[in-house]
């Protein structure tokens, strides 16, 4: 697996995770690439949350800007997603992945995205 999640687990509604994003087996070169989150719910498709560029800036999805933040350590190959103020609504299982383009323009589609990892589980309780 090219990318591992961590982090996840079982929050109450306004609590707050952060999760992790490594990419263990330096495989590629990390900081060349855009990093990006998503998540699924249950009988729903998966849906970009947030990425970061290799050059720092990030874009968030409407719903979790202002309460979700990404960044990255370049050193230890690692992106992290800070998630406050939680909602059930953003329970999902979370995943990270790696663009495909190097140096390229932050994309939000799952399809420009591969090296995927396995994913952890967030969930709100209300």
């Amino acid at each position: 697996v090219p990318m591992v999640e961590s982090g996840g687990g079982l929050v109450q509604a306004g609590g707050s995770l952060r999760l992790s994003c490594v990419h263990a087996r330096d495989t590629f070169t990390f900081s060349v690439y855009n990093i990006g989150w998503f998540r699924q719910a249950p009988g729903k498709e998966r849906e970009f949350v947030a990425f970061i560029t290799w050059s720092g800036s990030a874009d968030y999805q409407d719903s979790v800007k202002d309460r979700f933040t990404i960044s990255r350590d370049d050193s230890k190959r690692t992106v992290f997603l800070q998630m406050n103020s939680l909602k059930s609504e953003d329970t999902a299982v979370y995943y990270c992945a790696r663009q495909n383009r190097a140096y390229g323009p932050g994309l939000r589609m799952d399809y420009e995205y591969g090296y995927w990892g396995q994913g952890t589980q967030v969930t709100v309780s209300s």
